[in-house]
């Protein structure tokens, strides 16, 4: 509630703000109503900024709109920071337009490759109160990052380093964050991991932050993403029933129901404080310890520097630690550095030479059928990836990776590749009388990711602990579920579709991931719970899941309930407090019977 707040606030502000002399910049993210356009703060550490898209699915959305005020009238050019996010020999799938005061101007927008500044054109602006509105004309994902408005048709600068100057020179922000809060635990990611984490030091009495880029929680398991949770429930089944869900088809609009139940059980807990469209840019360490996180609202831009004695790394893809200096590994091990070469029907888990390919990101969609036949917008765009595919609802193995391709440096093509895939595969459906009622009903924008960076602990989970059925003293986190690693077809056959994967299968007995997976080997007040533990590639194919990654993170919970009892660090209570820590696990379990 504190951040809606602070948010309703600041675009009270906006609306009364006098925008500079000669030329003023306007962040789409601040617009006052987005209409039918959506915030995507995915990629920011890539292209810069949280940005807004029209995502209609083919039909285009309303209009985003703002209100400003300007300190001087006259004639002004206006540029827009956007791209043609599919550049070929057809129209741009992602075209809109700038409208001032009513006045639409001249030029459509989104027609040049790779994100740069496009001239809109020029427009006379008489009045101080002004209104401007971004006009969808597609429905399928053109995408707006920022305005910029002058007296003298001056191009910004698009080089990001000069930019990113530019952008600070002209929004007259601080480098530096003016608030600063305090916390025992600060939790970057709102996953079912980082929930979990927040839960469990709550429950011991420690003082949370959970810090979320998104409006909602559950990260791959929200409304947002709607993947169901798999796993088992480990010593933690009591805290993991407050944020998991049902076993409902992947892209359910059931994830709603379970949506609205994990939001009101966190916000139950009076010392969590759960920092929604939060986006952490930022950790600074000295000396091999984290001293704080810095964070950015996703709409306002409003900057918090969270501080704490310890943290925790649910991010997914590992940001706390890259930033902190933390030790990481990504790609696929060679098959002897671990030695994990279970080998079923002629495949290896791992490949004889390390290379950078892991498993790939989904993105999921469902559709409904209308009593009226409805149609769909041709996409000769979208058919290049699509090829022949028809398809009429997605599921777990539409998702893509290539080992040219980093998950997280290359996350919006990645993304944009799936979106080609489900528009062209539903429009090769159209073309089938039997499918003529189906309509796309809901597409998610976010990338559901299997695989990124995995930060370093004392102990490298591996495949090997698994075949070899090891236990560990410090074992915290158990599971039964048969171990699965995807890899993409037909990435060497261009003509098949590249999006769809299948997985390889290792049924298994129980196994066990101990603590020391859980901390960072070099940075001393750093946890990390979720799909970025401490782990190779092989070994992240069973506890990659979700009900897996939440026994994590209520592992690291209670661990630093322990260490902030005895003021020590991560690794200390595998030294000198395991048997009291490990208790405490246990008395999870005998809490639940």
């Amino acid at each position: 509630m504190k951040s809606l707040t602070l948010f309703t606030f600041f675009l009270a502000s906006l609306c009364t703000s006098l925008y500079g002399q000669k030329d003023f910049l306007i962040e789409s993210e601040n617009f006052v109503n987005k209409g039918g356009w959506v915030t995507d703060p995915q990629f920011i550490q890539q292209m810069g900024s949280t940005y807004l898209m029209a995502h209609g699915m083919g039909v285009p959305v309303t209009n985003a709109s703002t209100q400003i005020k300007i300190k001087k009238k006259g004639n002004y050019h206006v540029w827009a920071r956007t791209k043609n996010w599919i550049p070929g020999n057809w129209e741009a799938p992602g075209q809109f337009n700038i409208a001032v005061n009513g006045e639409k101007l001249e030029n459509t927008l989104g027609l040049q490759p790779d994100w740069n500044w496009e001239y809109a054109g020029q427009i006379k602006i008489n009045t101080k109160e002004t209104t401007i509105e971004l006009i969808d004309l597609t429905g399928f994902n053109g995408r707006c990052d920022a305005l910029y408005f002058n007296q003298e048709k001056i191009v910004p600068p698009n080089e990001k380093v000069a930019l990113k100057k530019w952008r600070i020179e002209k929004s007259k922000e601080s480098l530096a964050p003016k608030i600063v809060k305090e916390y025992d635990l600060v939790v970057t990611g709102g996953g079912l991991a980082g929930c979990a984490a927040a839960i469990a030091a709550a429950e011991q009495g420690l003082k949370v932050a959970l810090i979320h880029d998104r409006p909602v929680l559950g990260g791959n398991a929200s409304s947002e993403i709607r993947v169901h949770t798999l796993g088992i429930y480990g010593k933690f089944e009591r805290i993991l029933k407050l944020i998991d869900t049902e076993h409902y088809p992947n892209g359910s609009s059931d994830a709603i129901i379970d949506q609205q139940r994990r939001d009101e059980n966190m916000q139950r807990f009076d010392n969590i404080d759960i920092h929604y469209n939060y986006r952490a840019y930022d950790a600074k360490s000295a000396k091999e310890v984290i001293q704080y996180v810095d964070a950015r609202h996703t709409s306002t831009g409003e900057r918090i520097r969270f501080k704490a004695p310890q943290f925790v790394d649910s991010t997914g893809d590992g940001w706390i630690g890259y930033w902190s200096g933390a030790k990481y590994s990504y790609g696929r091990e060679s098959v002897h550095q671990y030695g994990e070469a279970w080998e079923k029907w002629g495949e290896l888990w791992s490949p004889e030479e390390p290379d950078n390919l892991v498993m790939g990101s989904s993105i999921l969609f469902q559709t409904i059928e209308d009593p009226m036949p409805v149609l769909f917008p041709e996409v000769p765009w979208a058919l290049p990836v699509a090829k022949e595919h028809k398809a009429v609802a997605g599921e777990w193995y539409w998702e893509f990776s290539r080992n040219d391709l980093h998950q997280i440096d290359d996350g919006e093509e990645i993304r944009d590749h799936v979106l080609r895939a489900i528009f062209g595969s539903f429009a090769n459906a159209k073309q089938d009388a039997e499918n003529q009622f189906y309509k796309l009903q809901w597409v998610s924008y976010l990338l559901g990711k299997r695989e990124s960076r995995r930060l370093v602990g004392d102990h490298i989970f591996t495949f090997t602990d698994v075949t070899d059925k090891r236990k560990f003293r410090d074992s915290v986190v158990q599971e039964i579920r048969e171990v699965d690693i995807h890899y993409q077809q037909n990435l060497l056959d261009d003509s098949k579709p590249d999006f769809l994967s299948k997985a390889l299968f290792y049924p298994t007995e129980k196994y066990y991931i101990p603590y020391r997976s859980l901390y960072s080997k070099n940075i001393n007040n750093l946890f990390m719970a979720g799909r970025c533990f401490s782990t190779s590639h092989a070994g992240l194919g069973g506890p990659r899941v979700m009900r897996t990654t939440g026994q994590m993170g209520a592992a690291v919970g209670f661990a630093a309930s322990l260490c902030h009892k005895y003021k020590v660090n991560p690794r200390t209570i595998y030294e000198k407090y395991l048997a009291e820590y490990m208790q405490l696990i246990e008395n999870q379990q005998q809490e639940e019977n």
